[in-house]
């Protein structure tokens, strides 16, 4: 009888790390993990900070994963703390990979969840993983800066980095752009305040994002490889909303507050999916239509 595949994700009890956990272990695998949170502690999971590299040692020794998704970041790009995405997004993810370069028995396949942020705004367009990064906050530098230093654990870990676009789906806090929108809708506001909405951007789905890391943790080709996730569409804000309102059934007054409005902002940011379709062959993002009715009914609900 084969063995079961370990699979440890970082950040699993984040918006991504449930969602992968689910595509996971429906592929058969064992999955454990890891976070920040008080949850309480089992044999597959426990409470371990990134920045303490004896609890994360002892996590690895002990699991020995044969697969490693690496999601535990501060992600919100207004986060107060600037120090802090550092701290985690980098020195973190640092102490990670030395211990799985450490470990007797190495994973088959390490996965670090970087961000398309580190494309910033200056490049308009598609872009593909050539364009130069040029990070525009400290959020994105953190992710550029953790591209970097991994790049020294190439020659000691299988390692594939992914520069996921926006992505979206039922559970993502309302400090992001669509849930909030989907909120407003879900509540029937009359008015809600955005930015600029004749911006287009790509925008994926949760679920979509775990299958594609999955299927890259299982392909060879992937290693070694910066790979962009996205759909290859965009779609501009006015649409998010007409999409909402067809749906719903609800109107709703768009306000625009200049706090909101950046300046110099990029029109269309859209991800190439060349590389991840070359990859994956048959690659078929989730419709932002179908994502936005999952999202508006499961909150109805």
């Amino acid at each position: 009888m084969a063995q079961v595949r370990k699979a440890l994700i970082t950040g699993i009890h984040g918006f991504t790390g449930r969602y992968m956990a689910a595509e996971l272990a429906g592929a058969g695998y064992h999955v454990m993990g890891i976070g920040s949170g008080a949850e309480p502690a089992t044999d597959d999971y426990r409470k371990v900070d990134l920045l303490d590299p004896a609890e994360v040692q002892a996590a690895i020794r002990d699991w020995e994963p044969d697969i490693v998704v690496h999601l535990a970041a501060v992600a919100f790009v207004g986060h107060g703390d600037a120090d802090a995405f550092y701290r985690v997004n980098l020195l973190g993810t640092r102490n990670l990979l030395q211990a799985l370069a450490d470990a007797p028995t190495k994973p088959g396949a390490v996965l670090l969840a970087s961000s398309a942020n580190v494309y910033g705004n200056a490049s308009e367009g598609v872009l593909d993983e050539t364009v130069p990064p040029a990070p525009a906050n400290d959020y994105a530098v953190s992710k550029l800066a953790m591209e970097y230093m991994a790049r020294l654990y190439f020659d000691k870990l299988p390692l594939i980095i992914t520069r996921p676009f926006n992505y979206t789906g039922v559970g993502q806090h309302e400090n992001f752009l669509i849930p909030k929108i989907v909120a407003h809708f879900r509540r029937k506001a009359p008015v809600i305040e955005l930015g600029n909405i004749e911006v287009w951007r790509d925008f994926g789905d949760v679920r979509m994002v775990a299958q594609a890391y999955r299927r890259l943790l299982e392909h060879p080709k992937a290693i070694g490889q910066t790979i962009n996730i996205c759909s290859g569409q965009a779609h501009s804000l006015r649409e998010v909303l007409e999409e909402c309102e067809t749906i719903s059934g609800h109107r709703i007054r768009v306000e625009v507050n200049s706090a909101f409005v950046r300046k110099n902002e990029v029109k269309i940011l859209c991800g190439d999916a060349t590389r991840l379709r070359e990859l994956l062959g048959q690659w078929q993002p989730i419709e932002l239509r179908d994502t936005l009715r999952w999202m508006l009914a499961a909150d109805a609900a």
